[in-house]
């Protein structure tokens, strides 16, 4: 298993529910990490984004002036801030298969389904972390790649469709996160 130094990792946790960025900031305090900050809605995050530059941000979805689906558009724009690559876990308790789905399309990296666990939003830094996905850039999308495997001679009915795509290959935040054994 991958440890991961959570000292070394800046975290954005957004939610309109002071209690409930209390309990991720204490989750996160408990898995070692240093630096949280904190914005009440999709528009104090994405201040704080461009202020702090976060390695991982957690937002909710259903927040007032833009939700997370929007600020995750605005993060996704490449050309308008210094890290439209950052990882960014949903966290929601709206969990249904066309939310997920409009999610994933948003470009979030990860989905997580309040009441969330300490263990599930573990196991989501460490995949964001160790386990980078590539982005994809098209005419109408800019994020991580939505299919985690990727397989060349694949020929079904998944096969991705449409103009051609650039695939951007990321680097791991494990340099920055590995622990000194």
């Amino acid at each position: 298993m991958v440890r991961i130094d959570f000292n070394r990792l800046r975290f954005l946790v957004i939610d309109d529910n002071a209690h409930m960025r209390r309990i991720i900031r204490t989750l996160l305090h408990g898995f070692g990490a240093r630096e949280v900050y904190e914005a009440e809605d999709g528009a104090a995050g994405l201040d704080a984004f461009t202020h702090h530059m976060p390695d991982i941000v957690l937002t909710d979805w259903a927040m007032p002036i833009f939700d997370g689906l929007e600020l995750t558009q605005m993060i996704r724009q490449p050309g308008a801030n210094a890290n439209p690559f950052a990882p960014i876990i949903m966290l929601t308790g709206h969990t249904e298969k066309q939310r997920v789905t409009a999610a994933r399309d948003a470009g979030i990296t990860e989905f997580l389904a309040k009441p969330i666990s300490a263990k599930a939003l573990y196991q989501r830094i460490v995949n964001v972390v160790a386990n980078p996905r590539s982005f994809v850039k098209t005419k109408t999308y800019f994020g991580p790649d939505r299919r985690r495997g990727v397989n060349p001679n694949y020929i079904g009915p998944e096969r991705r469709k449409g103009g051609k795509s650039d695939i951007i290959r990321q680097h791991s935040l494990l340099d920055k996160a590995k622990a000194l054994a």
